[in-house]
């Protein structure tokens, strides 16, 4: 497996795992045991870099990957995020600094670390200077806590506050294909100063694979029954794209999810995705998008596809837009 730096020191598999859907979001929880198997499957595969939050349980990811990667520590880093009141999303945001360092000493014992490798705001709190958040998890690492601060759907502005107070190591917001707003203000903002990307739903929650049909019904408990996006009309309106990425991947040789993968690889050399998935033969699938070589032809014609594609449906329901890009 390839690795890439974020933040300017801090090195990870080009590819990493995104752990929420093991036990949140997609459906029922995966078998504890399975999971782990799993987790310890990516490990072996090249993977050093996983990806979990108090949210996703809540407590109970987090549990999970840190059983997992309990035998491979100093081997791997395992990022986690605070942000959500009780660690539940629905309750609505909270980055006291107390709150902040309450967290991290139950993340510490979840997952079975002495230290937090990444430490994510999850989302940006208005009702907390984003200052004080830096503040605080810059004394969490003097404690030797925390390794390095991240934050997660940030605007430019709070990024460059932030970055004032305490240098963050990486940002993790939602591109893809399927969502490039970051292209606009985002990565130039990341780029300038040296901070890392970690895309989350870099196969689009799925739809770039292709494996999902126009027509799909998702289950009450698959958060994608209330978004937008993935709503019958907007699925058929947006299948141009998948038409498009899975013309290439049948050029390349490869499948649709690692075109969409290495477009990522392609775009920044501080770009590392995160997808996540519950089944062995996907995690190979997606790990083999690093492999994949886009030439400046194959670029030229996604770019000259996506000039002309607007993305149809919000990518999360009204009740969820509060929380992003602050």
């Amino acid at each position: 497996m390839q690795m890439r730096t974020l933040g300017g020191n801090l090195q990870v598999s080009a590819i990493g795992l995104g752990c929420m859907g093991l036990s949140y979001g997609y459906g029922p929880a995966t078998d504890r045991g399975e999971a782990i198997k799993l987790i310890r499957a990516a490990v072996e595969r090249g993977v050093t870099f996983f990806d979990t939050a108090e949210a996703y349980g809540p407590g109970l990811n987090e549990e999970v990957v840190g059983e997992a990667l309990e035998p491979f520590k100093g081997q791997v880093v395992i990022a986690t995020k605070f942000g959500f009141k009780d660690g539940r999303p629905a309750s609505g945001l909270d980055s006291r600094p107390e709150r902040v360092r309450q967290v991290a000493d139950e993340a510490l014992s979840r997952l079975r670390v002495e230290t937090i490798d990444l430490y994510y705001q999850h989302r940006v709190d208005p009702a907390v200077p984003i200052e004080d958040v830096a503040g605080t998890v810059g004394d969490l690492i003097t404690e030797g806590k925390v390794k390095h601060f991240s934050l997660s759907e940030a605007g430019a502005d709070t990024i460059r506050r932030a970055h004032a107070v305490q240098p963050v190591t990486a940002l993790q917001s939602e591109y893809s294909l399927w969502w490039r707003e970051p292209e606009k203000e985002v990565i130039p903002t990341l780029e300038e100063l040296g901070i890392g990307f970690v895309p989350f739903a870099p196969l689009g929650k799925g739809f770039l694979t292709g494996k999902l049909d126009t027509n799909i019904s998702f289950a009450k408990d698959d958060f994608r029954s209330t978004v937008p996006r993935f709503q019958p009309e907007a699925l058929k309106a947006n299948q141009t794209l998948v038409d498009l990425v899975t013309s290439i991947a049948a050029d390349k040789g490869a499948t649709p999810a690692q075109i969409a993968l290495a477009w990522l690889l392609a775009q920044k050399p501080f770009i590392v995705p995160i997808p996540g998935t519950t089944k062995l033969h996907r995690l190979e699938e997606n790990l083999g998008g690093a492999t994949v070589e886009l030439t400046a032809a194959d670029l030229a014609r996604i770019a000259d596809a996506l000039s002309g594609f607007k993305p149809q449906g919000e990518r999360y329901a009204a009740s969820h837009q509060r929380f992003v890009n602050r």
